[in-house]
């Protein structure tokens, strides 16, 4: 169903998508490309929200030049009114032959009407060119559009034999600066970075994107039960932070949202924070993507509860010892059977560490 040029055309639509990958939130990220006879007519992207969709641009880019063309998208086009017009409308106008759609759009507003309105004007769509690719690029915001949670990636530093701290806590640097740095790029994708107080307490960390270029800072979020965070902690100096707690402290939250700082109520039955209601309420904040780097405990808790989509981990060639902390605090097996299974689909060498993606099955 699908030519050779189809794939070249579709891949450069990914390719465009990708750009970008750091600034449409809360939009998912889409590329368009027009053909016709071999020649590419227009192009483009979204950049952000409330601006033109990429289908959008690539018809403005086209001109009068679109009538029999073929448009290539990476998501289905839009059929609803929201910050701007319905983009299927645009392409019936174009007078398009045909449009080939790398995704159905999960989002319940469109979910097959753009599709649908399309083929009701006469032109041909073609579905599911290159779609693992298509999906890989919005994981955030189709996991946030089926199941009302935002995609949560844990990064992990660790030695050789699996520790990623002393037993007093302190864990910098265990991996080198390549490592360190294409981590910020996985930060500078994400919505927001999520750590806990115990790493707030053992590193003091910033909690922002640094390493890498960056048109924007994602909102910081520190789960501290007790609102034991300090004052002069690095991460409340700059940018916009959420302190999710279980405990009420109207002194500590009084002073906190003095700082223009966000407290959050979310307690458990067991004086902890309620880990899937705050997804589910950073779900409704429209975040895609949570990028989460923090100490063995709070890890273990976000493995435990169901709430790890995708494992980022960075091995170094190095080894501390059994004395040293683990990756995850993790309750008793009774079998070998009930362990967490994982399917690691990239690995790759970074400086002189190793990089490993996993999915949680």
């Amino acid at each position: 169903m699908f030519s050779e040029f189809d794939r070249l055309m579709m891949n450069h639509a990914l390719a465009l998508a990708e750009r970008g990958l750091y600034t449409t939130t809360p939009n998912p990220r889409v590329g368009c490309v027009i053909a016709r006879t071999g020649v590419v007519l227009g192009e483009g992207f979204h950049e952000k929200a409330g601006e033109p969709h990429a289908e959008v641009h690539a018809l403005r880019m086209a001109g009068d030049k679109t009538h029999g063309a073929t448009l290539y998208v990476t998501l289905e086009p839009c059929s609803h009114q929201g910050r701007t017009p319905p983009c299927a409308n645009a392409l019936v106008d174009a007078g398009l032959a045909r449009v080939v759609v790398a995704m159905q759009d999960p989002n319940p507003k469109v979910a097959g009407q753009g599709i649908a309105r399309l083929r009701a004007a006469g032109i041909t769509v073609d579905i599911g060119l290159m779609e693992d690719a298509a999906r890989e690029l919005n994981v955030g915001f189709i996991a946030r559009m089926t199941r009302g949670r935002p995609w949560l990636r844990l990064k992990v530093a660790a030695t050789l034999d699996g520790k990623t701290a002393l037993p007093d806590g302190r864990s910098q640097w265990i991996t080198g600066p390549e490592a360190r740095r294409d981590g910020h790029a996985f930060r500078a994708r994400a919505c927001a970075l999520l750590t806990g107080i115990g790493t707030v307490r053992d590193d003091d960390p910033q909690l922002n994107v640094r390493e890498v270029q960056t048109p924007r800072q994602p909102l910081k979020i520190l789960i501290d039960s007790k609102l034991e965070v300090p004052l002069q902690a690095k991460l409340l100096r700059e940018g916009k932070t959420l302190v999710a707690c279980a405990q009420e402290n109207k002194e500590k939250s009084a002073a906190l949202r003095d700082r223009g700082i966000e407290v959050l109520l979310l307690p458990n039955a067991r004086g902890k924070v309620e880990l899937k209601a705050l997804l589910q309420e950073l779900a409704r904040r429209e975040l895609n993507e949570i990028h989460a780097e923090a100490g063995f405990k709070l890890n273990g808790s976000l493995l435990t509860e169901g709430m790890v989509d995708e494992l980022l981990v960075y091995m170094a060639p190095r080894l501390m010892g059994h004395e040293g902390l683990g990756m995850f605090n993790l309750p008793s097996l009774p079998d070998l059977a009930a362990m967490p299974q994982l399917d690691i689909f990239d690995v790759a060498r970074i400086g002189a560490d190793l990089r490993l993606r996993a999915r949680v099955l």
